[in-house]
């Protein structure tokens, strides 16, 4: 089950892969899901450079400019603000909280898309590993806020951008419907993401 979960959260490890990849990713509009605290390395470090050389097999002198965010919504961060009155409430959809707890090593913000009506609010965790184009801070945490309200089936935003949520509901619709192995002929296509 291990082996089967990491395969599902890596990417490939050769070129020939990685252009199937490439392509499901043009086909998806350039997502995947799935990377932890322990991958932001080996994302650096392996996945990055196969994905630009698989550019290369589908286009010799394509060299697109890449931005690999990874978005994590199970962390344990809570934002609070302090009203008139000194007391604590959840903050507004749209904070951005860049500064003081996030990490020196990495450029990463956390983001409150929405609004909660009880309790408090879970912020999401972005962490630009590859920033390529050299977009600003403030681009990347408007486009990744403006990306939550891009989900269909909510009137309003949802807690990741869309393109996390819609990945999220298919490997459940898959897990939960389909009850035999997959077909060999999808093994290189990297269906489960």
């Amino acid at each position: 089950m291990r082996n089967r979960k990491r395969r599902s959260e890596c990417l490939a490890r050769s070129p020939s892969t990685c252009s199937s990849v490439l392509l499901v990713m043009t086909q998806n509009k350039g997502e995947i899901d799935g990377v932890g605290d322990g991958q932001l390395r080996m994302c650096s470090e392996y996945e990055i450079p196969q994905l630009m050389e698989a550019c290369k097999l589908v286009e010799p002198n394509y060299c697109p400019e890449l931005a690999f965010i990874v978005v994590q919504k199970r962390i344990n961060t809570r934002m609070f603000r302090i009203d008139g009155q000194s007391n604590l409430d959840n903050p507004n959809p749209g904070t951005v909280l860049d500064h003081t707890v996030t990490r020196r090593n990495h450029f990463d913000y956390f983001l409150v898309p929405q609004s909660v009506r009880q309790g408090s609010v879970s912020p999401t965790h972005y962490i630009v590993v590859h920033n390529q184009p050299d977009y600003s801070p403030d681009v990347l945490q408007r486009l990744s806020y403006k990306l939550c309200y891009l989900y269909y089936n909510w009137p309003g935003s949802v807690r990741v951008p869309a393109c996390c949520q819609y990945a999220h509901k298919m490997a459940y619709l898959i897990g939960q419907s389909v009850k035999r192995n997959p077909d060999e002929v999808l093994n290189d296509k990297l269906f489960y993401l």
